[in-house]
């Protein structure tokens, strides 16, 4: 028997157990979040007699005659102190790691009422933290001191507009630990999936016997590939993903499922999966595209190993290299690397009485896992509901079906919910990550430095399944040349299948890679003519009324230029300083349904906002609700929303491509319209039951239209980021000026900016994702994510001179933020040893990891 004071109350537990399972599946506490189970993450801190600790690396045994404590046992004057801190500053985004920050800041605050800034950093050490950047949590934990010290009065409440630093309408559910996450939810009678994977990343499947298991008690089902009622292949463009590998079937990664399993509990579901009995064949996997585009490699899919080729052709390339005066040739690769969202994939499914199934998951559009899991399922749209919870970050990460689609199955067939939560090294193992890629880029200029033309090819390894590949490859393409006057562009992307883990959507959506090479090429450039790097960038910084590289004409809000001359003094300060530019589009574009979807509803004398799109962290809902105030002049306090449901809320398509804020919101605001009208000759109370219906959608042109000016997205943002070191080699400042049009929420966009720039300096410096034989050989703790240590001074400097209509001038910042990072990273060292550096991570440098 094990006692420990919780949370002011005696505690007895008579087992010795992992303390946070203990927490998190007896006591309910879910503020304690099961980030990655391997002490790497601190998402589950508590208090353990005053010192922050991990739950998941102690057990009841070590908190025997100790007090314990979690955010659910903080005073009320440190909850309303806590929550207003962390709002107000901004710190809080997708939410999963901010109890766990909240515990290592009383942990500080107890013993250091007034600690510096370099004292927090080192008490979140600790804590990750995949979405802020850091910057607002430490600024969030001052507040908190301050108004711990000398006293707190919560402030009235304000009628927020567009353009005003609105607080998070979620923030402090996600501060205190309320907010449901799927893997927070427990419901009576409800069964634990457990997934068998591959055993090689390439295998002959002969015989999966599922005896042992299904004899195992507890044990209530063990499904495999011949139980799936309806289509088995899933993936959002090409159906070529299989929800389990048949017998008689090759393996094509590591994380593909062969059997699940439903059980009472999840340690017998996971001995259950131990039980099933393989007989396979290794194979030997192709781990390159260039093994893979070999004549006689074998075929990893029917039609082959080439997933997608993207061709982009303007002007006379050859002959414009041919005249140039100067031209650089260079080969670059840039790694796979991992989401590493905070929230590992978790979904409930749980039949209904009436025959139906409600499925609650976390993906980035529910009706994209609905049409996934009604198809498998072989049923018709209405006999499956899905709905969100709070998403834990995602990145792209969370746009394909990984853990829905198999708590679906187990639910159907056992008539009865199933949960299924990857562990974070399945995660790491089984979603798709950002495509590495190799690429030889050739640029060339005049004498004055004015680029000419220039010449690329990418290959980029998509892994086993095709995922959003195309369209990643797509973007790497289309942005390769920049956000620059080129009228000689000849571009030829490659997306090839491997045994690798899948590749699919990832922050910067392919343009990461290609604008890594274009920005390295253009700082050699730069050096032959004699000029800086700003002064290069500047000469031929795309314009208003100018043609970009892709053919369309830069419309009024361009402001590339603008961002360019908010560095420029910083750069030219420094003597290692280092600049990159980047464009990125908003929405899909290249001519594919893209639509953005809203109502308003009238409902006990609330304005309900109604939207399938997903909120991963962004502040989607925060936007909407400014954006209806500012349309309707009605306050904050009358809007409310209702989460993700496809029996309610209409399509608005997928969180991604920094187009939700764009498409939805001004989905809401034409929804708003309509609301503000019928308010000039009604009242609130006798709208109640109305709705209010608003749409957007985005008309482009398709890849290869034949129009000399093609209008491939319908808005494009802008950066220029400075990143300097000091003269040891170390990180000092990054200065991040982005054109984002209209800043709905200030506050919001300087959060987005920090975490992209933050992901950004991993991508450059130290995140890798090493495969040995198509296998992951990393864990949470190994992937080099950025600590808050890590971090150095970020400026932010939003540049918004757009006052369109279309959501009020907003043109999205999610993705761009990332983008220009690590190549500004890389000029900075060039700046300084004068050594090219055309890998990622980058090499030689202080934060270069041993291998």
């Amino acid at each position: 028997m094990y006692t420990f004071r919780l949370n002011g109350q005696e505690t007895t537990v008579d087992q010795d157990i992992n303390l946070m399972e203990y927490l998190r599946d007896y006591a309910r506490l879910t503020s304690v979040k099961n980030g990655c189970g391997e002490g790497a993450c601190g998402a589950c801190m508590v208090l353990l007699d005053g010192k922050a600790m991990r739950a998941c690396i102690l057990t009841t045994a070590k908190t025997n005659g100790k007090t314990l404590l979690t955010v659910e046992g903080l005073s009320e004057k440190e909850k309303n102190i806590y929550s207003w801190a962390f709002a107000t500053a901004g710190a809080v985004q997708c939410g999963f790691c901010i109890p766990g920050m909240v515990i290592s800041a009383k942990g500080l605050l107890d013993k250091v009422p007034d600690p510096s800034r370099a004292e927090v950093k080192k008490a979140l050490h600790s804590n990750l933290c995949r979405c802020t950047g850091y910057v607002k949590i430490e600024q969030a934990v001052l507040m908190a001191a301050k108004a711990l010290r000398e006293g707190f009065e919560p402030p009235a409440s304000t009628a927020y507009r567009v353009g005003e630093r609105m607080l998070r309408v979620d923030a402090k559910e996600k501060v205190l630990g309320t907010a449901e996450y799927i893997d927070d939810m427990y419901l009576d009678g409800m069964l634990h999936a457990a997934i068998l994977r591959a055993p090689r990343a390439r295998a002959l499947i002969k015989k999966i016997d599922i005896s042992a298991a299904l004899a195992l008690p507890g044990v209530e089902a063990v499904i495999t590939a011949k139980d799936i009622p309806g289509r088995r292949e899933q993936g959002h463009i090409i159906p070529d993903w299989p929800a389990f590998i048949a017998e008689g079937e090759e393996t094509r990664y590591i994380g593909d499922a062969l059997a699940a399993v439903a059980a009472t509990s999840k340690t017998i579901a996971q001995e259950a999966v131990k039980l099933i009995k393989l007989d396979y064949e290794e194979l030997k996997p192709l781990t390159s595209p260039r093994e893979a585009l070999a004549e006689d490699a074998p075929k990893i899919h029917a039609k082959g190993n080439l997933l997608a080729k993207t061709v982009l052709t303007r002007g006379n390339v050859d002959e414009a290299i041919a005249k140039a005066k100067y031209v650089v040739t260079q080969r670059y690769t840039t790694p796979a690397t991992e989401h590493a969202f905070l929230e590992p994939e978790s979904s409930v499914a749980v039949p209904n009485a009436d025959g139906t199934l409600t499925v609650y998951a976390g993906g980035q559009n529910v009706y994209d896992d609905h049409h996934g899991i009604v198809s498998l399922l072989g049923v018709g749209d209405s006999q499956v509901r899905v709905m969100a919870k709070m998403i834990g970050g995602g990145f792209g990460g969370k746009e394909d079906l990984s853990v829905q689609h198999h708590a679906a199955l187990l639910a159907w067939h056992t008539k009865k919910p199933v949960k299924n939560t990857l562990s974070r090294q399945e995660s790491i193992n089984v979603h798709p990550k950002r495509h590495a890629a190799e690429m030889t880029f050739t640029t060339a200029c005049d004498e004055n430095g004015i680029l000419t033309a220039m010449k690329a090819e990418i290959i980029a390894d998509t892994g086993a399944y095709a995922s959003l590949g195309g369209p990643v490859l797509q973007r790497a393409c289309t942005h390769a040349a920049g956000p620059y006057i080129i009228e000689n562009v000849d571009i030829v992307g490659l997306g090839v299948y491997t045994n690798n883990p899948p590749a699919g959507a990832f922050r910067g959506f392919g343009v990461t890679q290609s604008c890594f090479a274009m920005e390295c090429n253009i700082n050699m450039l730069a050096e032959k003519v004699g000029i800086s790097q700003w002064e290069i960038r500047w000469r031929n910084a795309i314009e208003p009324g100018k043609v970009l590289p892709n053919g369309q004409i830069a419309d009024d809000s361009t402001a590339l230029k603008e961002t360019l001359l908010a560095v420029k003094e910083v750069f030219e300060s420094s003597p290692y300083a280092g600049l990159a530019c980047a464009m990125k589009n908003a929405g899909i574009g290249v001519g594919l349904p893209d639509i953005g979807r809203a109502k308003i509803r009238i409902e006990n004398g609330k304005a309900v906002i109604l939207t399938g799109a997903s909120c991963i962290g962004q502040g989607l809902i925060t936007v909407m609700t400014q954006i209806a105030c500012e349309t309707t002049g009605l306050d904050d306090e009358l809007f409310t929303y209702i989460m993700p449901d496809t029996y309610l809320t209409p399509n608005a398509g997928t969180t991604t491509a920094s187009r939700q804020t764009v498409f939805t919101g001004e989905a809401v605001r034409q929804a708003s319209l309509l609301f503000k009208e019928a308010l000039a000759t009604a009242t609130l109370a006798e709208l109640e039951g109305k709705e209010f219906y608003g749409e957007f959608s985005g008309i482009t042109d398709p890849m290869g239209s034949d129009k000399p000016n093609p209008v491939s997205h319908v808005a494009y943002g802008y950066a220029s980021q400075v990143v300097i070191l000091d003269d040891e080699g170390k990180l000092v400042k990054v200065v991040a000026a982005h054109d984002v049009g209209k800043p709905i929420n200030p506050t919001g966009v300087e959060g987005q900016i920090e975490g992209g720039v933050v992901m950004g300096l991993g991508y450059a410096l130290t995140e890798d994702f090493p495969l040995k034989d198509g296998v992951p050989i990393i864990k949470y703790g190994t992937l080099g994510l950025f600590r808050a240590g890590n971090v150095p001074e970020i400026e932010n400097i939003i540049i918004g001179k757009n006052e369109a209509e279309l959501a009020y001038g907003s043109k999205g910042v999610g993705e761009i933020t990332t983008i220009p990072t690590a190549p500004a990273v890389a000029a900075a060292y060039y700046r300084k040893d004068g050594k090219l550096r055309p890998d990622l991570p980058l090499a030689d440098t202080p934060y270069s990891r041993k291998k």
